[in-house]
């Protein structure tokens, strides 16, 4: 049966074993690489320090006097003792030329011949050796002891290796001391490290941390809402596919401050702002985005999370509901206004005025019929013909004048697929009820639709939608604001504020229009819209009609 040792399961465990290890390690490595770095400086002190004992003492007089005596021993052993006790070491011998010693830790041996290398000293120079003699292995240094220039004598002072390795071995147990103390802190340290990341890390492992990874990737491509997660700074910490497409944002963003990733001012505003938005709606390049933002708190702001949603198809469809809905208004007033005249041609009859009875009927019979006559005459385009008929019963309701210059031309068929009919009934709609609310109250109180085609620039013709009112008019300091999204005139109570002419520039610019703003002759806003048709489509205006502004026609 094997022994299996248990592997910690969770990443901070697992980086935890490895760091407590390591430590151990390059702690056992610097031990051993101590010891034997300190055992080799121990040597080499020991070598100095013998060597200064041996020079010290053949300088001495008092050895050089005792030596010129016939007994040198007698003065020279007390003297030997006293310096070996004064200067730990482990032996002073003393001896005349030819080695035999005068002095020696043990008595037995004086006169004996001394256990070493001393031809060097012979020649009258001091050296330093590692040698076993009666005491043991020891460092030893020789020196010669000279008078008038003659050696006379020989001095060795040594300390044993034993005493060499004890000393390396007391610095060795302070190192291990010092060692563990600090393996002990590593430990510390490394837990509560790691508790801090298995805290972070919710206790998984690697393999976990992988896997979730890979989900969290498969996650944010599969989400077709925009993520955009933003740090402290408001730099892009993390975007998504659906957040590129919806920003209209390409290359690498991550890193990059909102305020320069080129986005629509209100649109940066919101997603620099330190408050939460909730379902703002927004327009970016080419699309009408619903907004939410949320901090990332934790005692301090750690960023922001920014959820997308694209309502550009949503927008379209609301505006044409909400035309079809005024159309419907619109003919709910005519039936009653139908019924009023049936009641009347009824009693014309009854009261026997027949004949005035049919011409009132013929009248209002007429009327409805030039309305509709003048408008499909004008504007071929079904979709674009409906929707004047309908903002002309909207724009009677609140009592004006919707009137369709009689040069506009524009036939059926003309437009080429890449201009589909709901970006025209975003462009003219909106222009259409912008203009109505302006004109209405005034007096008079008539907004003036153009749109035909403008093949003056050679390439390619131009579909040209032109609105103007009676109202007050723009101020030219607001001339580009009027179109940003949240700029309004309307009171604060009211919906649907600032939105209908943002729309409108979004479109003609998906399109590579232009839209501009002036004066209308006789007071009020002229609102213009250039789309380029292409080589497909277009026709010239008819003949004698201006190119640039036809001039308005009747009411229809």
């Amino acid at each position: 049966m094997s022994l299996r040792v248990p592997i910690p399961r969770s990443l901070a465990g697992q980086l935890f074993a490895m760091q407590a290890v390591l430590i151990a390690v390059v702690v056992a490595g610097y031990a051993l690489f101590t010891y034997v770095s300190d055992r080799q400086q121990a040597q080499e002190a020991a070598g100095r320090q013998a060597r200064s004992v041996s020079l010290a003492i053949a300088d001495s007089p008092s050895v050089l006097e005792a030596i010129r005596t016939p007994d040198p021993t007698a003065r020279l052993q007390p003297y030997a003792v006293r310096v070996m006790r004064d200067t730990d070491v482990d032996f002073v011998t003393i001896m005349n030329p030819e080695g035999i010693r005068w002095t020696h830790p043990d008595p037995k041996q004086i006169g004996h011949l001394f256990r070493g290398h001393i031809e060097r000293a012979q020649r009258g120079e001091t050296f330093t050796e590692t040698y076993t003699g009666t005491l043991g292995p020891s460092v030893r240094a020789v020196t010669p002891v000279e008078d008038t220039g003659r050696v006379v004598g020989l001095v060795s002072a040594g300390i044993k290796v034993e005493e060499i390795s004890k000393r390396a071995q007391d610095q060795l147990t302070a190192l291990l001391g010092v060692a563990a103390g600090a393996l002990l802190l590593g430990a510390v340290g490394t837990y509560v490290v790691n508790a801090r990341l298995r805290r972070h890390t919710h206790g998984m492992n690697a393999d976990e941390l992988s896997r979730m990874h890979d989900y969290h990737q498969a996650a944010l491509h599969a989400v077709r809402e925009g993520l955009l997660m933003l740090d402290g700074q408001y730099r892009v910490a993390l975007i998504n596919d659906g957040g590129r497409e919806l920003l209209g944002v390409t290359g690498d963003v991550v890193g990059a401050s909102v305020a320069d990733l080129g986005l629509p001012a209100q649109l940066t505003g919101a997603l620099l702002a330190s408050e939460p938005r909730v379902d703002e709606v927004h327009l970016a390049a080419e699309r009408v985005l619903v907004v939410n933002t949320s901090p990332v708190s934790g005692g301090e702001r750690r960023g922001t999370v920014v959820t997308l949603r694209d309502v550009t198809e949503l927008q379209s469809l609301t505006g044409e509901l909400d035309s079809e809905r005024g159309f419907t208004q619109a003919l709910r007033s005519q039936a009653h206004e139908a019924a009023n005249r049936l009641h009347t041609v009824v009693s014309l009859i009854e009261l026997g005025r027949a004949e005035e009875a049919v011409d009132f009927a013929t009248a209002e019979l007429e009327l409805a019929q030039a309305l509709t006559d003048q408008v499909v005459a004008a504007v071929g385009e079904p979709v674009l013909a409906a929707l004047l008929l309908g903002k002309t019963a909207q724009a009677n309701e609140r009592g004006v004048e919707l009137v369709v210059s009689q040069d506009s031309r524009l036939d059926d068929g003309l437009l080429p697929p890449s201009l589909p009919a709901r970006d025209l009934v975003t462009i003219l709609g909106n222009l259409v009820d912008n203009a109505v609310d302006a004109a209405q109250g005034g007096v008079p109180s008539r907004v003036t639709v153009a749109a035909y085609t403008d093949a003056d620039r050679g390439g390619g013709s131009e579909l040209v939608l032109r609105v103007s009112d009676t109202g007050a008019g723009v101020d030219p300091a607001h001339a580009d604001l009027v179109f940003q999204r949240g700029f309004s005139t309307k009171p604060a109570g009211e919906g649907g504020r600032g939105l209908g002419l943002a729309l409108v520039r979004q479109a003609v610019r998906r399109h590579g229009g232009t839209l501009t703003v002036a004066e209308a002759e006789g007071g009020g806003a002229c609102f213009e819209a250039r789309l380029p048709l292409g080589d497909t489509g277009g026709r010239a205006p008819a003949p004698g009609a201006p190119a640039g502004r036809p001039e308005s026609g009747g009411a229809v």
